[in-house]
């Protein structure tokens, strides 16, 4: 490249915390003949001690001022951000080793750029999926520990690209090796697909739809078993939780008597049926008038010794019991229509066909193992690196409560496995697709279960090897909670100002200023922020390969086409399944 230094006519004529300015006399002697200059592209400002600043562009005026002889000139000025100092050919990201005032200002080269990028982290620790924007021969590697153990965030509005995003970068992670073995490498991957669209990103994936999905019911906590049975705003819902939380511990000590230790949370399987027919006992119940615990029903006069054990008896079966006699036999105390509604509720959701991937018999009768062996992708014969959790199918009601459930099984798997074993082998990265819709903020009950088991993979699950990348055309709707812990942004372009203004809070104060060309990024083109680059720069996105399914359906183009019949029948009948 030839030299250009004799050329050069800028100067800096300010130096802020967070901005440098710099004047130029002649814009076209100032950039180099090869490589225009725009918003985006980078800038080396040198003093006397062979140090440099890199800053990036982020805007550009132009000002009238008179020469000597009174004549109106043009002087052009650059507004640029610092990005770090490069010193004996190595890039620093920060730094204050420039001395002041800076002797020269130059356009980065190329070759300059290109090095600071191919020179940022050892080899084996790159990670490559995007090239810079405005030169696309330039690659972009990441550091790829600190991008997959610090929680990524991939944002912007539909169509820019989000989808196919994160599809290039899961594809590249499961293609890498650090030896040249066959088979599969050690990635494992869990996408919750709320809209179908990575089946076909990823053909030898682990598909989990709503017919193959089987979440035992058993597997539920409080706040879940609560979301699901318990009606928001109801005033006697601390009476029915506690109430539930005791017929549930009794029916799991029931049906495990060899454990050892059985609380209400314990992953041990019990029969639902029990609970619910514990639960009608309870609305109909007739008891002795001196003693609660004494009930007659049928052909059966039974004492209890403690409550407990009369629930237990209750949860046999349903009963008959004898009638109500003033002064001797009273009603029970949950049989006054207090819970009435409760079991109802309870009836209706462990008998809705479409939560049988819940309270079904399939998902009853299996075992924990095969619960943690489908979702890491260890089922066998269909062992995976890539496990996609298809809830396009699953009842929005539940919806909530199925992420939940799957994701605090998956932390719960890295937590204990950690314990068991003193190390992490198996580090997963979770990706939820559209995370506003089930880790929005809001104080709504229907959301509580699935918002508690995401921000805590935030928060913890870095210790344990669990990891997150939250995806979202809203950001400004997510959990504030969730976004504060991801170290690694992709903000891709987005329209809407309280999404722009969301994310540029969530950055430090210095980078918050490189957000305002977020509207006018084009498909595939993303502001990569973070501990994992080496510098905040524009980059493209690597196309991917195979692509997912999530293009726009071309309207017009349809619409131009011969009237299309639609096959009622076979539509009514997928809608009713």
């Amino acid at each position: 490249m030839a030299d250009t230094t004799q050329t050069v006519n800028a100067e800096v004529i300010a130096v802020f915390p967070n901005k440098v300015r710099i004047s130029v006399d002649d814009l076209n002697s100032f950039k180099h003949a090869e490589e225009s200059l725009r918003v985006g592209s980078y800038l080396k400002v040198s003093d006397n001690d062979n140090v440099s600043l890199i800053c990036i562009i982020e805007s550009f005026s132009i000002e009238l001022r008179e020469d000597k002889d009174k004549k109106a000139r043009r002087v052009y000025l650059i507004d640029a951000y610092p990005l770090g100092t490069l010193k004996a050919g190595g890039f620093k990201r920060g730094g204050d080793e420039l001395a002041i005032p800076p002797k020269k200002v130059t356009p980065a080269t190329s070759e300059e750029v290109a090095s600071i990028f191919e020179t940022a982290f050892v080899k084996e620790d790159q990670f490559g999926f995007a090239v810079l924007t405005r030169n696309r021969n330039i690659a972009v590697p990441v550091h790829g520990n600190r991008f997959f153990n610090k929680h990524i965030a991939v944002v912007g509005a539909t169509g820019s690209g989000k989808s196919h995003t994160i599809a290039r970068i899961l594809q590249s992670a499961v293609a890498e090796r650090a030896t040249a073995y066959s088979g599969m490498n050690n990635a494992h991957i869990v996408i919750f697909d709320i809209h179908a669209e990575y089946k076909t990103a990823f053909p030898t994936a682990n598909v989990i739809g709503v017919d193959d999905l089987l979440l035992p019911f058993w597997l539920l906590n409080a706040e879940e078993m609560e979301e699901m049975f318990l009606e928001s705003g109801d005033n006697n819902n601390y009476n029915q939780a506690s109430l539930l939380r005791t017929i549930v511990t009794i029916c799991k000590e029931s049906q495990n008597p060899h454990a050892s230790k059985v609380y209400f949370d314990s992953p041990l399987p019990y029969k639902i049926q029990e609970v619910v027919d514990c639960l009608f006992n309870l609305t109909r119940e007739t008891k002795d008038a001196d003693n609660d615990l004494h009930v007659i029903a049928g052909d059966q006069d039974r004492t209890f010794a403690t409550n407990d054990e009369k629930l237990k008896w209750f949860c046999s079966g349903p009963l008959e019991f004898t009638a109500k006699k003033q002064g001797k036999i009273n009603k029970g105390a949950y049989a006054d229509g207090t819970i009435d509604k409760f079991v109802r509720r309870i009836s209706s959701k462990t008998g809705n066909p479409r939560l049988q991937f819940l309270f079904g018999a399939k998902a009853a009768a299996l075992s924990f193992e095969e619960v943690l062996q489908q979702f890491m992708g260890y089922t066998k014969n269909r062992e995976s690196n890539v496990t996609i959790l298809d809830l396009s199918g699953i009842p929005f009601e539940v919806l909530s409560i199925t992420v939940s459930l799957i994701t605090r099984i998956l932390f719960d798997y890295s937590y204990y496995y950690r314990r068991a074993e003193a190390k992490c082998d198996t580090p997963l990265l979770l990706v939820y697709e559209e995370a506003h819709k089930y880790a929005p903020r809001s104080e709504l009950a229907r959301y509580r279960a699935s918002l508690t088991a995401i921000e805590r993979v935030a928060k913890e699950g870095r210790k344990y090897g669990t990891s997150l990348l939250i995806a979202s055309q809203r950001p400004s709707e997510i959990s504030e909670t969730i976004f504060s812990q991801c170290s690694n942004f992709l903000a891709m372009r987005l329209t809407n100002p309280d999404d722009q203004a969301y994310v540029k809070r969530l950055l430090p104060d210095t980078l918050g200023n490189l957000t305002t060309g977020l509207p006018a990024l084009e498909s595939g083109e993303a502001l990569m922020i973070g501990d994992a680059s080496v510098m905040p720069c524009v980059v493209y996105i690597l196309p991917s390969e195979p692509e997912p399914s999530s293009n726009d359906i071309p309207f017009f183009k349809l619409w131009k086409r011969e009237w299309q019949t639609v096959d009622f029948v076979k539509l009514a009948k997928e809608w009713r399944l």
